[in-house]
């Protein structure tokens, strides 16, 4: 009796210490890079905590210490590093069918071509068009209010997507622009083999926003988040679709 008496509590505890480090590991991967002091104050957890999980997480290889870059001022001491998701962080959120999907659009590029790869990729995101867009048109036409609506869409989607104000603060307003981040992808590992996937997924976006966006960075290509920039000082507009898109 005594034995399970006190295992319960133990593995409540460690339940609770999963979750909380999972929580870790995803702000890093939505919101990084960031400190383990940027990471605490988002969850309302102890940096002392934080950096437990970091190492945890460090040690498993799923996030990776970088130094800050340099520039800006620098107080007293050595600038606290941060922290990016790795490869193995973004493994743990992908299927198991990365291999299978990249088999079958080979096999597709091999019989029809690559016009064909390019046709499935607008197919593929032509639904998420749909289904994306009365939710930004609900936003309306100023373009940041569109991107956080298409920020959220995402989120809720699985692709921890956030969006920010870029430019200096003091900038008079439309000068600054907007940047649509998504710390995951879950086709990251196909669209290594076949960039025809952003290239479409990027189209759709300029669509549903009404501005020509510009995709700065991408998981795919090595960087630890995509990075979409979406200009402000543009007027919305309609921006046609091409084929295998879908109109509004």
């Amino acid at each position: 009796m005594d034995i399970e008496t006190t295992a319960a509590p133990l593995t409540g505890a460690g339940e609770r210490e999963q979750r909380t480090r999972d929580r870790v590991a995803r702000t890093v991967l939505e919101h990084g890079p960031l400190t383990a002091a940027d990471v605490a104050c988002r969850l309302g957890v102890t940096p002392a905590a934080v950096r437990r999980h970091l190492d945890a997480l460090e040690g498993s290889g799923q996030v990776q210490a970088r130094e800050p870059r340099r520039g800006g001022t620098r107080g007293r001491g050595r600038p606290a590093r941060v922290y990016v998701i790795t490869d193995a962080g973004h493994a743990t959120m992908t299927t198991a069918y990365d291999d299978l999907a990249a088999s079958a659009m080979a096999f597709l590029a091999e019989q029809l071509g690559p016009a064909a790869v390019e046709q499935f990729a607008a197919r593929r995101v032509a639904e998420l068009e749909q289904r994306y867009a009365p939710v930004v048109d609900e936003a309306g036409p100023d373009v940041p209010a569109r991107t956080a609506a298409l920020a959220d869409a995402l989120a809720r989607d699985g692709y921890a997507a956030s969006s920010r104000p870029v430019g200096a603060p003091s900038a008079p307003a439309g000068a600054q622009s907007v940047q649509l981040c998504q710390g995951h992808c879950p086709v990251q590992h196909v669209a290594e083999r076949f960039p025809q996937l952003c290239d479409a997924e990027t189209e759709v976006f300029s669509r549903l926003l009404g501005v020509h966006v510009q995709r700065l960075a991408t998981l795919a290509g090595g960087a630890h988040v995509c990075t979409t920039h979406v200009p402000q000082n543009q007027q919305t507009q309609h921006v046609p679709p091409t084929d295998g898109g879908t109109s509004r």
